[in-house]
């Protein structure tokens, strides 16, 4: 089971090879969450009410809802 530990609202929380779980555009309306690893940070500001937005390791594009804790 994941370990939500931080939250997706903030910039400074979200670094660059972290595992976490977005929502995607196309996927707002469901709330379906994609896992994965951060590429980049798409968001300039230090905080947004929808989460920050990343791009993957894997291209897809959203916003932070979970920083997962994969440190086992």
């Amino acid at each position: 089971m994941a370990d939500f530990h931080q939250d997706g609202k903030k910039r400074k929380n979200i670094k660059i090879g972290l595992y976490v779980e977005i929502v995607q555009k196309q996927d707002q309306r469901t709330g379906e969450l994609t896992e994965g690893v951060v590429k980049r940070i798409l968001t300039k500001s230090p905080t947004h009410p929808h989460g920050i937005k990343v791009q993957l390791e894997t291209g897809e594009v959203g916003r932070v809802k979970n920083i997962l804790d994969d440190e086992d």
